[in-house]
This record gives C-alpha cells, structure tokens and sequence, in this order.
C-alpha cells in the first residue's frame, strides 16, 4: 500500500516481507520445522533462567550473567519468529510501516544488548581464572546490577539511532523486501535515494558495537590462556579450559555471522544469502545457548535434578 505526501510524493505505508519459499507446501514444512526451533529455544532459555532463579547455589555473577542472556534470547528470538510463523500459514506477508520500525528497533536493541553481555561475561571468566581469589570483590552485586543496566541501556539506545537513521529515509517503491523481517540493511536498500551517508553513521557503530567488543572479548581471553597455561595440572587446565569453552563456542556463532551482516560495504550486499546468515545470529545462537551451558554445566544439571527431586517429594 501507499499513502500520498504533501508534496504528492507516494510513500511506502507497508512492506512485504518474502520470507523463504513461495510455495505452499515448502512453508509448511518450514512451519514446522521453525515452530520447533522457536518453542525449543523458548523453553530451553526459560528452563535456565528458572534454574537460576530457584537454586540459591547459582546465585553467583557467572549465573547472573547467564540468566541475563537466557532473558534476551527468548526476547531476540520472539522478536522475528512468530511473525514469520504466520506468515508461512497465510497468504498476506504485509507488515506495517510502523510494525517494520518496531522490530527493527525491538531485534536491533536485544541483539546489541546481547552482544554486549558476552563481552561482559568474558570479563566474569577473566577474573574468574586470573584472579580467583579476588573474584567477589572485583564482581561485586552493585558492580554486576550496572554492568547489566548498562548493557539493556547501551543496546537500546544504539538500537534507536540505528533504526532513526534507516527509517527515515524515503520509501517510494518498490516496498518488496527480501527477508523474513525487517532487519537494517535489506529494508535500508529499498529506500530512493542516495544512503552512502547512512553506511558510514552504521560502520562507526558497529566499530563501536561489534568490532569493539570482539576485541575486548580476545582481549580477555589472551589474558586467560596465558593464565591458564602457567597452572601445572592437566586436569586443572581443563578444567579452566571448560569453564570457557561453551562461552567461546555461542561468541563464534553469534559475531561470526553479525559481523558478515553490519561490517560489510553495502555493494555487497545479497538479500538471498544474508536471509540464511541471519538465522545463525536470530535463531541458531537462541537455540544453542540452553543447549551448549546445560550440556556442559554441572551446576545446571544439578539444579535440574533437584528441581525434579522436589516435584517428586510434593
């Protein structure tokens, strides 16, 4: 649809989003497949942050922290998927101009924040292993409540900008977008005019917010290596190690494909390929989280069995 500006300019009031398949039978099994992918991310992350919650021994910044990134994956997650669920069972895949600029900012802020929170997290490993001794003292309670306000906030208000900028360009037409939502560059190329400027505004930022903290992240695990390769013990450098491991492995799913999509110049853009690339940051990190801290953590397990012993006893 459109709608005429004072100037009898037409403005894009809706875009369509294409989503993966135009076929009817194809969507269906993408249907299922993504329904599962959503509840499993959903309940896993739910899973944990109730763990958490319940079990006084996991009351500790590592598990502060963890809950915190349980919380804005199920947000993340929720954000795109159950649009592009009913999308795939109708035959409409219109969403509003407004609804475009909503899950723009919405995705743009929880994904940002989460970003932020790894790097946060790997500073809790840091201390964690290089100064155990000091570990409640460097991590106080009041140090980790800021640290995790102003991860919501840094999110959240470079998520506004980055939105502003994109949204306020002209959209003429065509209001076709070659996504399954509205994500900054695939509804930025449709705009009529000239977004050279806008880029360089989103490469500063993601300098600032993907760059920076990738390397605040190596940073700090340099730090732990070289720690952990001066202990003796083969089995306490593995286990120094493992407390890593399932950090390093959901960093590497999530900025791998991040920094593909927003560090890039636009002339390279392609909607088919950034589609699929996208599901590793939005879905597969959501999914892989729960699935990566709970495998490999024995305090997760141990919450879990004591949270079923007691539904058991009453």
């Amino acid at each position: 649809m459109w709608m005429l500006s004072e100037h009898n300019q037409s403005w894009v009031s809706e875009f369509i989003l294409l989503g993966f398949s135009s076929d009817p039978i194809s969507n269906r099994i993408l249907f299922i497949v993504f329904l599962t992918l959503y509840l499993s991310s959903i309940l896993g992350n739910g899973l944990i942050v109730i763990l958490i919650c319940l079990d006084s021994h996991l009351h500790t910044p590592m598990y502060f922290f963890l809950c915190i990134l349980s919380i804005l994956d199920m947000g993340y997650v929720t954000s795109t998927m159950p649009q592009m669920l009913v999308h795939l069972l109708t035959h409409s895949r219109a969403i509003s101009f407004a609804g475009c600029w909503m899950q723009m900012y919405v995705f743009g802020a929880l994904g940002l924040s989460e970003g932020i929170i790894f790097v946060v997290m790997a500073y809790d490993r840091y201390v964690a292993i290089c100064y155990p001794l000091r570990y409640t003292i460097m991590l106080s309670w009041g140090l980790c409540t800021r640290l995790a306000a102003g991860t919501w906030v840094c999110g959240f208000s470079f998520s506004l900008i980055h939105t502003f900028l994109t949204m306020r360009l002209p959209y003429c037409g065509p209001n076709i977008v070659n996504h399954y939502f509205c994500e900054g560059p695939s509804v930025r190329s449709l705009a009529c005019m000239d977004t050279h400027l806008i880029e360089m505004v989103d490469l500063v930022m993601g300098v600032f917010m993907v760059a920076t903290p990738v390397s605040l992240i190596l940073a700090s695990y340099i730090r732990i290596t070289l720690t952990i390769l001066k202990i003796k013990s083969t089995r306490g450098r593995w286990k120094a190690f493992s407390t890593c491991a399932s950090h390093l492995t959901v960093v590497t799913f999530f900025y791998g494909p991040a920094t593909y999509i927003y560090m890039r110049p636009n002339s390279n853009y392609s909607s088919e390929c950034d589609k699929q690339v996208s599901l590793f940051y939005n879905v597969f990190t959501a999914l892989l989280n729960p699935i990566v801290y709970s495998l490999r953590n024995k305090d997760i397990k141990g919450a879990f069995l004591k949270v079923m012993k007691r539904g058991r006893v009453a």
